[in-house]
């Protein structure tokens, strides 16, 4: 356990230094051509080098979101929820805070006024979205996010490319909701970067803890009741062969 729990801090502290460090240090010079696009590539990227990496030591989770929802799903244990949502805050903070140490070498750099790759709804999201969006945005693309993750894993898909399909779902969702919110769907992501912003992206903490969870629970169970009603359908037909 101490291993899987050192794998998911080191997952998650790339995925932020990665996909937050694109977002604080790359997408400020236009020049690079970095944008949306790039710090959503950089988030997507991130996980899967380290899905890859790491996914048979711990199942590289790297999100409170996805263990949760791999919970609903009947993949994980709830005996290692919390230990595993404690593993990856500690990876994200350490992030953060590695992030703001290189961010502070350049003069005259605050973390407060530059948001530091927050998550915000209303005047603080990116595209002045409102709490709806924000709520509807986060819960859907958890959700969908999750049931890739669990479809993609399955024994029955093909083996060796879950990583690809799970880093390019996440580079689409960020694609679609960075202007809405900055795109969270990871409650360990968004606390790293809120604790050193300090101001509102704590305040509206909350939504990225809350929402996220109750959308990968939704996505677990979304899936589960898929398998169950393809092994129902499964049985009937075989029992039907046999009569």
């Amino acid at each position: 356990m101490i291993k899987r729990l050192a794998a998911e801090t080191l997952g998650t502290f790339w995925l932020v230094l990665g996909g937050c460090g694109s977002a604080v240090l790359a997408a400020a010079f236009p020049q690079l051509g970095i944008g949306f696009v790039g710090v959503a590539l950089a988030f997507g990227l991130s996980v899967l080098t380290m899905a890859f990496a790491l996914g048979h030591v711990s199942g590289a989770h790297f999100n409170p979101a996805v263990t949760v929802g791999l919970f609903a799903g009947g993949r994980f244990p709830a005996r290692e929820v919390v230990q595993y949502i404690v593993a990856q805050v500690i990876g994200a903070i350490a992030a953060a805070a590695v992030l703001y140490c290189i961010a502070s070498g350049k003069p005259g750099f605050d973390a407060a006024a530059s948001g530091f790759a927050s998550n915000g709804y209303g005047e603080h999201s990116p595209g002045g979205y409102s709490l709806t969006a924000a709520i509807v945005t986060e819960f859907v693309l958890t959700a969908f996010f999750v049931i890739i993750i669990l479809g993609a894993t399955d024994k029955r898909a093909v083996a060796g490319f879950a990583p690809i399909a799970i880093g390019l779902a996440l580079t689409l969702i960020h694609l679609i909701s960075i202007p809405v919110t900055n795109t969270s769907v990871n409650p360990a992501r968004s606390t790293g970067v809120a604790l050193f912003q300090g101001g509102w992206a704590i305040a509206q903490l909350w939504v990225f803890w809350v929402v996220p969870l109750i959308g990968g629970l939704a996505g677990g169970a979304v899936y589960r009741w898929l398998l169950d009603e393809r092994r129902a359908a499964m049985a009937a037909g075989g029992r039907a062969a046999t009569t």
